[in-house]
């Protein structure tokens, strides 16, 4: 059996966790944190992997206070930065413990994310729009960024010209972010919970490439997949794309 404590246990994420890790054959929840709950070897009752589902403004501090418990960590929570990636990478190494943060635990956004990187060099422009509920605290999405970076990385390997783009008044600033080249819209509407479209156009063709999550159940299947891979991946793994076999 392999022993989970889950962060941020009461939140609508952390809940489904919870949930999950309570209807697998092979898991057992042994610890539910949450703010009001320091993070220390006590507290975590003897669990091996620890899955963090909380907010961006605490979740790097929370992955180094369980590296220093001697926990692996699966982390759920988006607003990482190469920075903070790179204090990650290096205490997993120091710890000997393993880390995997994916900015999606939907098998369908991650494959998005795979075929849109696959399609990319192949049409002269692509655009991200991510679709999430009011309630989401950052924009873009990390699944909208993560997409934009695969999309500029798959075109720079192809040595593809720059979109075509003649914009040149934007004072609102409707054209979206821009990520590594790669313009980004982020939409915030009641009802939504996780969606997400990839569009790429040639002339007279386009690719459109969509993934809806309804409910947070979808992401449970890949949460459930990285707890059992966190311990064969060493050190700090982003993205469900090597748990999946897709790199």
């Amino acid at each position: 059996m392999i022993q989970v404590a889950v962060i941020g246990a009461n939140g609508r994420m952390g809940s489904t966790v919870v949930e999950a890790v309570a209807a697998a054959s092979d898991m057992e929840c042994v610890a539910q944190l949450d703010a009001d709950t320091p993070i220390t070897v006590e507290s975590l009752a003897g669990a091996s992997v620890a899955v963090d589902f909380t907010v961006p403004s605490v979740t790097e501090g929370n992955v180094h206070a369980l590296l220093d418990a001697g926990v692996n960590v699966v982390v759920g929570t988006t607003g990482w930065d190469e920075a903070s990636l790179a204090r990650v990478r290096e205490h997993a190494s120091d710890a000997g413990c393993n880390v995997i943060i994916a900015p999606n635990f939907a098998i369908s956004a991650v494959l998005a994310m795979h075929f849109a990187a696959l399609a990319a060099p192949y049409f002269e422009s692509a655009e991200v729009i991510e679709l999430h509920h009011p309630n989401k605290v950052d924009a873009p999405s990390g699944t909208a960024v993560a997409t934009a970076q695969k999309i500029a990385r798959a075109r720079a390997e192809a040595d593809c010209a720059p979109m075509p783009d003649a914009t040149g008044s934007d004072p609102l600033g409707a054209r979206g972010g821009v990520i590594e080249g790669v313009p980004v819209h982020a939409v915030r509407l009641r009802g939504l919970v996780a969606h997400e479209e990839i569009l790429l156009g040639n002339a007279g063709e386009q690719l459109t490439i969509r993934t809806d999550c309804f409910d947070r159940i979808s992401f449970m299947p890949g949460v459930l997949l990285a707890v059992r891979s966190v311990d064969r991946l060493p050190g700090l793994t982003v993205g469900l794309d090597a748990v999946m076999g897709l790199v």
